[in-house]
């Protein structure tokens, strides 16, 4: 194992990925996608969770759900779907089941309390949404937000939602870096709420739906019973960017291939802020050749769907000021020599 991990670099790629690159997957049979901005309860567990490449959850809520259902529902945040979805929402999804989809994969993610993490928004104000895709598609999305006088600590049903999304984004926008990305005026809120969204295709039945807990301020003329504070974390790897990512983001990333033997290869990726501000949550996205597949990672987590695999950020290296780097290793089988391409970075 020690001869394997010489760094004797045999392939480099590197790629500038400015703010507005478009990263497209390629290959994948389905789509997968949840909210990132503000994060849905898979995604916000599965940031608060990782340390060293595993899921250990610190948030009560989320040690709970994954003392529950274990932590492959963690590892696939994105897969909170149905394929005879077609759209439907009420009458389809039962009462109690919103946040899992009615999936019994992820039905811990359906208990009713108030220490869920939660994303702090601002009522009124324009905010740029983050939904992650692992694999882009035509269709178009749709939020729903709940009443005035929601009680997390009981199931959420359709009732409790306003009948009316407070935004749809149809078509569907651009992706951008990885993820779809549109903005919206929150709707005047106050307190505890959740943020329902429902992803559909236009080519198939597919759809994906997700719950974000959300903490709305900034709105005092409409408070609701659920506004007093709760012992949730806020989790922030995508932080309300604009298109692209946030303001002043950018970064160039390499992905190399540092040794090679049968059935198996060794690999670096590397990422620098080259932006004016802060970049948080940064991954690393590539294509690997048919068959290929990461099998372990660190000083980052790996994630992979068909031929397109990725890196994130831990939780101890998150965060990249301006001019920092990062550097993740990893490792793979292969019947060949792999080669990196469609490197891109955010």
């Amino acid at each position: 194992m020690r001869s394997r991990r010489k760094l004797t670099v045999l392939t480099t790629i590197t790629v500038a990925v400015a703010g507005v690159a478009i990263a497209l997957f390629q290959g994948a049979a389905e789509a997968h996608g949840a909210l990132q901005a503000p994060a849905s309860r898979t995604y916000a567990c599965y940031v608060d969770g990782l340390t060293g490449g595993e899921i250990k959850p610190n948030n009560p809520a989320c040690k709970q759900a994954v003392a529950t259902g274990g932590t492959q529902p963690l590892y696939d945040w994105y897969g909170v779907l149905r394929s005879d979805g077609a759209g439907r929402t009420r009458g389809f999804i039962p009462d109690g089941q919103l946040c899992s989809g009615g999936s019994s994969k992820y039905a811990a993610y359906d208990v009713p309390r108030a220490d869920w993490p939660t994303t702090t928004v601002r009522a009124r104000d324009v905010y740029n949404f983050v939904y992650g895709a692992w694999v882009p598609h035509p269709g178009g999305f749709k939020l729903y937000v709940t009443k005035d006088g929601y009680d997390p600590a009981k199931p959420l049903t359709w009732a409790d939602m306003e009948d009316q999304p407070f935004l749809t984004a149809d078509p569907e926008p651009a992706v951008s870096n990885g993820a779809y990305r549109f903005s919206g005026t929150m709707p005047a809120k106050h307190g505890r709420h959740i943020i329902y969204a429902v992803w559909y295709r236009s080519d198939s039945q597919e759809t994906f739906y997700g719950c974000s807990d959300v903490d709305f301020i900034g709105d005092m003329a409409s408070p609701s019973p659920s506004a007093s504070p709760s012992p949730s974390v806020s989790p922030s790897p995508s932080p309300s960017p604009s298109p692209g990512g946030p303001l002043g983001a950018s970064c160039t990333a390499t992905v190399t291939l540092t040794n090679s033997w049968s059935g198996g290869f060794q690999g670096e990726v590397t990422i620098k802020n080259t932006g004016t501000s802060v970049l948080n949550g940064w991954y690393v996205q590539w294509t690997l050749p048919t068959g290929a597949k990461v099998t372990q990672a660190w000083n980052g987590t790996s994630m992979q769907s068909g031929p397109t695999a990725m890196i994130h950020a831990e939780t101890w290296n998150s965060a990249l000021a301006p001019g920092a780097g990062a550097t993740a290793g990893f490792l793979g089988t292969s019947t060949s020599t792999p080669t990196f391409t469609d490197v891109s970075c955010g």
